[in-house]
């Protein structure tokens, strides 16, 4: 593990971890007191491990922008209705459940009591720290707890930002990050910090063994983590994108642009704030072709799309010209897989015929809410055979694919004039059937492309510069097809930055009656009564899409977005009936700073009698830091890779593909990361032969008894004690001592293998030879 100045935390993860480590457990029950232990311990671990130097910054998450909140409010729904969904099987199988209440995992939401006690919890476990553990002395240790407003690994993000903008921060702080969620990437490469890793629990994916336990490991102790260093992965981004080094002849290749633009292009395929466009899939393959045709259309651009935060939108929207050609060439393949089965119906008996006929009609007369979660582009196809299009209002509105409007239409009508009408059929009915729409006009097409580049540039400023608009969310359950999006170079794009909700208005927008009892009292009749204003924003039953996803935990949470306006109303003719104590949790709150000072203060009491001491001896100093302190505004930010970096120096325990000269191209090899071997393609590393004129014994008298660097790329020192091939072994052995210094000199000596050392010598070299093919791509 490298040294580090600055460790992060996004707490949410180590909170969801330590209070309901078994959710697919209906019988397990766990203490409040057990829940803060555990979280102590974890906090404790981590720190411990990594062993911060400078700054110790956890992050609870807060309020969050509304952006956010559809998404929140779909998982907790979802989350609430699991939970009711394992006890009743359960019960129905005669099984006897404990009488205490379950942990509600939806009480992780800013403002209720459970994450009240939870930061008395946090900054007592810190007061403690910072008296008693020498290792968190000289430290600067912050607490953002969840009466900060904003995402815990966004409000890490602005601290950061505001760290690189000050006048004496080092261009080489070496950062690690330790959090769940799959953008800490993005985020990490955001910052261009050039010394930056990222710290998790290992993922396993798939099936386990029946002889292993499925459960989480119950302690970190049992947890194997993982470290991910952004500086790698950086270079390998370098090699991805190499091609442009010879393509681009307008403006020069730059790194730190490229991976501005690979952070762009990550969020078409979806993200918390905004869907993912219409067959745009990770496991289908949609990052290669995201940069392939990024490959193929930025030396037409003139210049580069993301210019740190800020979307150059004629760039954009080239790019998304090309890549919308992606649209229709996946319809032309599933209409050509159409037209095959229909062959295969053609020839089927007529008995058959009528049984299709049948089923064909039962599917048309379904109810829309099966329709749209059975919906598939065969179906639609299949539908079209019975369509007049003079019926259907809004199809003449959605061009030809590849067709100007203005165009004078051509007298020729060809079997490709065919497949570009179903392909407008196809989209109409996405548009009518997804988005409800009742007509598609031109103006609906506007509003959905205008829309979601809106949405791709609030993210972009959301990851560079922090939240540009606390109100904005994107307002569909799905996005528009690519070769929609278009015509919206000319587009304002501007926001404005509002307020975050309070804690209570947040819990009323995320959370389902079933978890009514997070709220105070007042709040929870909005809820669940049929004279509530708001009624409507809390269905008790609802679906989901899959929308082409895999898990169901992925599928779009069909619920009504919340109309602010209303709720703020509905909430205020309520707030009145608040007791003190619930005033008090409805409230933002300022960033805590904690230093070790060598006078001792106050005794800090405990929050849990009984159960954690008082601490007598108090040497933490605090300091409150503004709530907004660390948001600056977009000018007084430093962007970019900061003068100073230093790429060309090897930091101990940041890896570095420098060093060792060696090739890179892509292929399928099958390399196995997550407990399966890749299906696509691998960026694999070819180490350049520069050993091929040494024979053993040049080798043997050249490195024995030296220290080396091994492992590449990690490189560990490590010290030579024996070179051998299949035929000898060279060791070191004490030699005589000398007459006239005293000392004694090494000597080399070399053993000749007999057989069963040879074979020996043959699997040690296979294995070594294999795992870095098979796990590493070397």
């Amino acid at each position: 593990i490298p040294e580090f100045d600055n460790l992060y935390l996004d707490m949410n993860g180590i909170v969801h971890v330590c209070s309901h480590p078994e959710d697919d457990n209906p019988h397990f029950r766990i203490t409040e007191e057990k829940i803060f232990t555990d979280i102590m311990y974890y906090i404790d671990f981590l720190f411990r491990m990594i062993k911060p130097q400078k700054v110790f910054f956890m992050a609870v998450d807060g309020v969050a922008p509304r952006a956010k909140m559809n998404q929140q409010r779909g998982r907790r729904f979802r989350s609430a209705r699991e939970a009711e969904e394992l006890e009743k099987r359960a019960r129905e199988k005669g099984e006897t459940l404990p009488t205490e209440k379950r942990f509600d995992s939806n009480c992780i939401t800013p403002g209720t009591p459970f994450m009240v006690r939870l930061q008395e919890q946090l900054k007592y476990f810190v007061v403690q720290k910072v008296s008693q553990d020498p290792l968190w002395k000289g430290v600067r240790i912050y607490l953002s707890g969840h009466e900060t407003p904003g995402e815990g690994e966004h409000k890490i993000m602005d601290f950061i930002r505001a760290e690189r903008a000050g006048p004496g921060y080092d261009p080489n702080t070496r950062h690690c990050l330790y959090g769940l969620d799959a953008d800490l990437m993005m985020l990490g490469l955001a910052t261009h910090e050039p010394h930056f890793s990222l710290l998790r629990e290992e993922v396993r994916f798939g099936k386990m063994p029946k002889h292993k336990s499925a459960k989480r490991p119950q302690t970190p102790e049992e947890t194997t983590f993982h470290l991910l260093h952004l500086s790698l992965f950086r270079e390998y981004l370098d090699f991805e994108f190499s091609a442009l080094r010879d393509t681009l002849t307008d403006f020069k290749y730059n790194l730190e642009n490229v991976i501005d633009d690979w952070v762009l292009m990550g969020f078409l395929v979806g993200n918390d704030f905004i869907p993912h466009l219409p067959n745009l899939h990770i496991n289908h393959d949609a990052l290669p072709l995201l940069w392939r045709t990024y490959m193929e259309v930025l030396p037409q651009c003139g210049g580069y799309i993301n210019n740190g935060g800020r979307l150059n939108l004629e760039r954009f929207e080239k790019y998304l010209a090309v890549l919308s050609k992606f649209d229709f060439d996946t319809f032309s393949e599933q209409a050509g897989d159409l037209k095959w089965l229909e062959s295969k119906k053609n020839a089927a008996s007529a008995e058959q015929s009528e049984l299709l006929s049948a089923a064909r009609k039962l599917h048309k007369n379904q109810e829309k809410s099966v329709a749209r979660q059975s919906m598939n582009q065969f179906a639609m196809l299949d539908s079209l055979a019975d369509v007049d299009d003079d019926e259907e209002l809004g199809t003449e509105l959605i061009p030809r694919y590849g067709e100007d409007p203005s165009d004078d239409f051509s007298e020729e009508f060809s079997e490709e004039d065919t497949l570009d009408d179903e392909f407008r059929h196809h989209k109409r009915n996405y548009y009518m059937t997804k988005m409800e729409y009742a007509h598609v006009t031109p103006e609906v097409l506007r509003d959905q492309a205008e829309g979601y580049v809106r949405g791709i540039q609030w993210i972009l400023l959301y990851y560079y510069e922090g939240v540009p608009s606390w109100s904005w969310f994107y307002p569909h359950h799905y996005a528009p097809y690519m070769s929609d999006v278009k015509d919206f170079k000319d587009m304002s794009l501007t926001f404005d930055l509002g307020t975050p909700f309070l804690p209570f208005e947040q819990l009323m927008a995320v959370l389902p009656a079933a978890s009514k009892d997070l709220l105070p009292r007042p709040y929870q009749s909005l809820m669940i009564n049929d004279s509530s204003p708001v009624i409507d924003f809390y269905p008790p039953q609802f679906e989901t899409d899959l929308n082409g996803k895999q898990q169901d935990w992925e599928a779009v949470v069909l619920i009504p977005f919340i109309d602010e306006n209303r709720l703020l109303e509905a909430i205020r003719m309520v707030s009145h009936l608040l007791t003190e104590e619930e005033k008090s949790r409805n409230i933002h709150g300022p960033h805590l700073l904690y230093m070790h000072s060598e006078t001792p203060g106050d005794p800090y009491p405990t929050s849990l009698p009984g159960t954690f001491p008082d601490i007598a001896v108090n040497h933490a100093r605090l300091t409150k830091i503004e709530k907004a302190a660390f948001h600056l505004a977009s000018s007084e930010l430093r962007k970019g890779l900061l003068s100073g970096a230093r790429l060309d120096v090897f930091y101990p325990g940041f890896p570095t593909l420098k060093h060792i000269p060696h090739k890179a191209e892509l292929s399928k090899e099958g390399v196995k990361v997550f407990q399966a071997s890749s299906r696509g393609y691998n960026m694999m590393l070819h180490v350049e032969d520069g050993w091929c004129s040494k024979d053993i014994d040049q080798v043997a008298k050249e490195y024995l008894g030296e220290e080396v660097y091994v492992n590449w790329p990690h490189l560990y020192e490590a010290k030579v004690v024996a070179v051998c091939d299949d035929y000898y072994s060279y060791t070191y052995v004490e030699g005589d001592k000398s007459s006239k210094s005293g000392t004694t000199s090494p000597r080399i000596n070399r053993v000749e293998q007999d057989g069963n050392m040879a074979n020996i010598w043959f699997k040690e070299r296979d294995s070594i030879a294999e795992r870095p093919v098979q796990r590493l791509g070397l």
